[in-house]
């Protein structure tokens, strides 16, 4: 088992590779998370001593504000129809780099900027590779509040068991950036299909977005002790 140290090092590793696919002139879709801020801190380090001109679009406030800290400018998301590359963390990435996201609660953004993006990089270490998904991290989805109810008996339908999330420094749920409860689904006999489990939860009234990112990400940077390797989908 790996030391909070060295899985620090592994995050720090890849967030600073991850910054050198970055360009002069670029748009960036920036994400959320503990490997991204490394890859925040670098970003801001090459527009102080390089002179990199870029434009940010972040994910979170949380990544604004750190995007502020460091001196990268920055758009609104609403203003943006068109990234040149976004880069971001993952809980879980499976062989063709599909992904599950939304430890932070902010998979909805997050899915956005991703699919705004010419070129998206997910961003881990070795430990979030896994050979399905659903297996180990529970997936997130964003509920609005009104249809919870009609929401959990849905997804109990479809074999899962959802937990509405709480949050950690005061009483009742995590409320996300748009408003919205987050259900974290766990599943007894793990999904099959998950392309298949994506649409029927997508045709659930009341859900705004769930955390499966398929079929976005074109490479994954992977951080292991010794090195940080680029995997391309599988196939």
């Amino acid at each position: 088992m790996k030391s909070v140290s060295s899985n620090k090092e592994l995050k720090q590793k890849v967030g600073r590779r991850a910054a050198e696919f970055v360009k002069d002139g670029m748009k960036i879709g920036i994400g959320t998370g503990s490997t991204v801020a490394f890859f925040i801190e670098e970003l801001g380090r090459r527009v102080k001593e390089e002179g990199l001109s870029i434009q940010g679009v972040t994910t979170s406030l949380g990544s604004s504000l750190l995007c502020l800290k460091y001196g990268i400018p920055l758009m609104e998301s609403m203003h943006c129809s068109h990234l040149d590359l976004a880069v971001d963390g993952a809980d879980e990435i499976d062989p063709y780099l599909n992904a599950i996201k939304g430890g932070g609660a902010a998979h909805t953004i997050e899915k956005i900027i991703a699919s705004m993006a010419d070129e998206f990089i997910l961003i881990a270490d070795e430990t979030k590779l896994v050979p399905a998904l659903c297996r180990k991290f529970p997936l997130p989805i964003e509920v609005i509040p009104a249809s919870l109810s009609y929401v959990e008996k849905r997804i109990r339908e479809l074999g899962g068991t959802p937990e509405i999330r709480n949050a950690v420094r005061k009483d009742g749920p995590v409320i996300s950036e748009n408003g919205n409860f987050i259900l974290d689904v766990t599943f007894s006999t793990p999904p099959e299909d998950v392309e298949l489990l994506d649409r029927q939860l997508q045709n659930i009234p009341g859900i705004v977005e769930t955390g499966l990112f398929l079929g976005i990400a074109k490479k994954a940077l992977i951080g292991y002790e010794d090195s940080v390797e680029i995997l391309l989908p599988k196939g």
